[in-house]
């Protein structure tokens, strides 16, 4: 779907870049939720444009207003129609570059599905669009957190060349907090001046750089999970895959698992007091599509960003070589803005899989 995710937890974003607003329409939350503007807005505040000399100049404050479904500080049970106005679009920055498709972004391809596009910014290909992704994840993340005690973080694994090793995080204690305290919203305090030169450096150079997003989901139960092509695995490669720049998902001990032997990789059972647990988690917290009680620990890796000042040789759309700068505000690097929206599909995937689970025990369809 264009503009759709989720089976009974939906959302539906709308908007471009440089339109009038965009937003996000939640369908399938349950009554009686409590839900304050401020909880979406704190989400909304990590991902937006201006945070720091490391993301895009573009100056956008991304207040939300809840225009539906909710009265009285809970929600009603009915959609919810969340929208946040664009305040600093600049759709001439993108005249000159009407005529000649960006390289490696969606500017070709749109146009080759719809015989149209956007004349300026990425329309729905915009990283833009993900502030309905971040605003109805924040709702689902209330949701799990107080049906359920589920809780979601992610950080900067990786920038460019530079990365952490896993041993350097704790991802049963890691906190939002923790992430937070350094712009680039990596914890480690000793990879943070190379993430930030590695930025740095892409951004003089009027280039871009790539990384990596790690993420950890605490709290889940064994169960969630729809055999055999609603995997969780499967949707939140899905959901993750969906966010704009990405190019890569592993969950668990992904690609390096590879290399391992059976007797190596295999997380045996433990007793717990709730149940069994693993000794070890290779497998992500995910086992045959559904939740084992583990943590689930997954990891995206985002491509540079597609639209840099950096002068390329490349072709209009009538096929004539041309040289192009591109002009605009944009990430030297996504991934210090790519934590709250990764955080949020996460949240999207469970909320879903838990109402769903939920009906199923309740012996509905």
């Amino acid at each position: 779907m264009s503009s759709q995710f989720g089976t009974l937890f939906r959302v539906a974003t709308f908007g471009e870049s440089h339109g009038s607003d965009v937003g996000v329409v939640v369908d399938g939350c349950p009554p009686g939720l409590p839900l304050d503007p401020v909880t979406i807005q704190a989400q909304l505040d990590r991902r937006r444009p201006g945070q720091s000399a490391l993301t895009t100049a573009r100056d956008e404050a991304d207040r939300v207003v809840i225009r539906s479904g909710v009265e009285s500080g809970v929600t009603l049970g009915t959609p919810l129609a969340l929208t946040v106005a664009n305040q600093d679009a600049r759709p001439a920055d993108y005249a000159e570059m009407h005529g000649i498709p960006r390289p490696s972004h969606a500017d070709y391809t749109y146009r080759a599905k719809y015989g149209v596009a956007a004349r300026s910014g990425g329309g729905r290909a915009s990283a833009r669009e993900t502030i309905g992704r971040v605003a109805a994840g924040a709702v689902a993340e209330i949701l799990l957190r107080e049906r359920y005690g589920v809780e979601i973080v992610a950080w900067v694994d990786s920038v460019g060349p530079e990365s952490i090793a896993e041993d350097e995080i704790d991802a049963v204690t890691i906190s939002r907090a923790d992430v937070d305290a350094h712009p680039v919203r990596c914890p480690v305090a000793s990879a943070q001046p190379r993430f930030v030169r590695a930025i740095e450096a892409a951004r003089d150079d009027d280039d871009s750089t790539g990384g990596t997003v790690r993420c950890v989901c605490r709290g889940l139960p064994a169960g969630w999970g729809e055999p055999v092509f609603d995997k969780a695995e499967a949707l939140l490669a899905h959901a993750m895959l969906s966010i704009p720049a990405t190019k890569g998902f592993e969950i668990g001990s992904g690609f390096a698992g590879t290399s391992l032997r059976g007797s190596e990789h295999n997380d045996a059972f433990v007793p717990k007091a709730d149940g069994l647990g693993t000794a070890t988690n290779h497998s992500g917290g995910v086992q045959g599509g559904i939740t084992n009680g583990e943590p689930i620990l997954f990891r995206v890796a985002f491509k540079p960003p597609a639209t840099i000042g950096k002068a390329q040789t490349t072709a209009d759309y009538e096929g004539n070589e041309v040289e192009l700068a591109a002009k605009g505000r944009h990430d030297p690097c996504v991934v210090p803005r790519a934590v709250p929206i990764v955080e949020g599909m996460a949240a999207l995937v469970l909320a879903d899989l838990a109402l769903r689970h939920e009906a199923l025990r309740d012996g509905r369809p």
